[in-house]
């Protein structure tokens, strides 16, 4: 074998050590997600619920509010930390939610051909056909506000991404050719399912799981948004984009703080999706 043909191999040997710009940016900015939430009560300034109305509408850079403050003289600070549990919450429930009952669906239509593979492809084909807000709105209208029907909702309504997508993996994964020993051997169907599949996809799911979960948070601050969310009380980011719509001349901060949140927690997770995405590929190249 030439010198030649091993410097790609080499390169490729040296860049699967090393994670991507993307995967350490995304990662970094991830980690103080989840520190902001889980110390989001110590590190407030104020009580995102008491306002001072003598302190109504400041803007942004005040000493007090480097936020600003809303109609109600609440610093926006504190309740954008306040909306991260929230926020965060919901779309992380949601989405394993959506990923478990996805990936079992998708497995199980792979493997068993026939009646309920069609049954499982028809389901997924019924639920993404209908409009996923619409039919949210509907629900949530019926069972309430709330934590948990807004999670379970998005995350009931949202599987068959996961699905499709579980599906074409898993049947690419079992033409593979240790997957074609292990049933040669009579290896059981969950066995190989545990073994062999569930591994190969677990790439695929991550990538999933970051940009779902960006789709979850978005879904969530609409539905918020729209006051069928969290109760209105609650300090959200949807809810405060709501109440910032009467204040887009006079107080333009107040749509900023919560907007400029959903819009780095977002970048945040495509910028890990893509990153983990790329990891994988260049493990693939170096692999082979």
């Amino acid at each position: 074998m030439s010198m030649i043909g091993l410097i790609p191999r080499a390169g490729l040997a040296q860049r699967r050590g090393r994670p991507g710009k993307r995967l350490i940016l995304g990662g970094g900015f991830a980690a103080l997600l989840v520190a902001l939430t889980m110390a989001n009560t110590a590190i407030a300034p104020y009580d995102p619920l008491d306002g001072d109305i003598m302190m109504r509408l400041k803007p942004m850079f005040t000493p007090a509010h480097w936020m600003g403050t809303d109609q109600l003289g609440r610093d926006l600070w504190s309740r954008v930390l306040a909306g991260l549990p929230w926020s965060l919450g919901i779309a992380t429930v949601a989405t394993l939610i959506s990923m478990v009952i996805g990936t079992v669906a998708g497995l199980t239509a792979a493997w068993q051909p026939g009646r309920l593979r069609n049954l499982v492809n028809r389901l997924v084909d019924v639920i993404i056909a209908f409009p996923g807000l619409v039919i949210a709105i509907c629900l949530i209208a019926v069972v309430g506000r709330g934590f948990w029907p807004l999670a379970i909702t998005l995350g009931i309504l949202t599987w068959p991404f996961f699905a499709r997508v579980v599906y074409a993996e898993a049947l690419s994964l079992m033409k593979r050719d240790y997957v074609l020993a292990a049933r040669m051997f009579a290896v059981s169907g969950p066995r190989i399912l545990v073994r062999h599949i569930l591994p190969g996809l677990r790439p695929t799911l991550l990538v999933m799981l970051a940009f779902h979960f960006a789709d979850m948070l978005i879904a969530e601050s609409a539905l918020s948004f729209l006051g069928l969310g969290a109760p209105l009380s609650a300090p959200t980011w949807g809810n405060m984009l709501a109440d910032s719509r009467q204040y887009l001349i006079n107080a333009p901060w107040m749509m900023l703080a919560p907007g400029a949140a959903i819009v780095l927690v977002v970048v945040t997770l495509n910028l890990l999706g893509d990153g983990i995405a790329k990891a994988s590929r260049d493990r693939s190249r170096a692999v082979e």
